[in-house]
């Protein structure tokens, strides 16, 4: 049995509002692991305790298995059809619903290319104790722009800080600033690297709830973040991107 909302949350953190739609998902000693991703971009989110066979599921249509999962309520028996070595439906129910997605054979699946951690990380943040909200708000107060860039700036002490800015940088322009408090790099002072903001706002969005976050920072223009709760952990790695607006 699993509760309904954690298995939504599960495939929230990796679906990202319709971002990654063709997945598989892998299941060892009762973990469900994914792996998403397209070019400059990959996922990896981890469930626990899903008590299904070892297997690979081809889950082709995210979208429609989360419709499927929203009818139901409360605690969720989950089952596997197969035949032979073939996974063939996913079957859902509660005390009301029964409910089946189709799957697909994985090997139509397409494969993504997942990331190796950099030696060193210039910029580590904690982001446990900042307001979610807040980062995503500035996104949508400019959400014309499809970027954002992470810098490190002195402030007024002298000390080495963190600043996210959405919108333009130069000073002629609409621009939010946010600044956190972490372990930086003087070597990033004074050089801002952009990133996708709408992809950064929706792995907020689907880990607000998580009980601890980080972020950190290659000097090579990779940022990870990173995600763990008590049945749930996700981490997502975003290649630097150039502006185009």
């Amino acid at each position: 049995m699993i509760n309904k909302n954690l298995l939504a949350s599960f495939i929230s953190k990796y679906y990202l509002n319709g971002r990654f739609n063709q997945v598989k998902w892998r299941i060892k000693d009762n973990t469900l692991t994914v792996f998403a991703g397209e070019s400059g971009r990959a996922c990896k989110v981890e469930l626990k305790d899903f008590e299904l066979p070892d297997s690979e599921l081809g889950v082709f249509d995210t979208n429609k298995l989360s419709k499927l999962i929203s009818i139901t309520s409360g605690e969720l028996l989950v089952t596997c059809e197969t035949q032979g070595a073939l996974s063939q439906k996913l079957n859902i129910a509660d005390l009301g619903f029964d409910v089946s997605y189709s799957l697909s054979d994985p090997l139509i699946i397409p494969k993504i290319k997942f990331y190796n951690d950099p030696e060193t990380w210039e910029m580590e943040l904690d982001l446990t104790t900042v307001d979610m909200d807040s980062l995503i708000k500035a996104k949508n107060a400019l959400a014309d722009y499809n970027y954002f860039t992470l810098n490190a700036v002195n402030n007024e002490d002298g000390d080495i800080i963190s600043e996210f800015t959405f919108g333009d940088g130069n000073n002629y322009s609409n621009k939010i600033q946010y600044k956190i408090q972490g372990k930086i790099d003087k070597g990033l002072l004074g050089t801002p690297i952009p990133f996708d903001a709408n992809l950064f706002k929706e792995i907020l969005n689907s880990n607000k709830e998580m009980t601890t976050s980080t972020l950190k920072l290659s000097d090579r223009g990779m940022v990870k973040l990173e995600f763990v709760s008590d049945n749930i952990s996700s981490t997502y790695y975003i290649a630097r991107n150039e502006r185009t607006d």
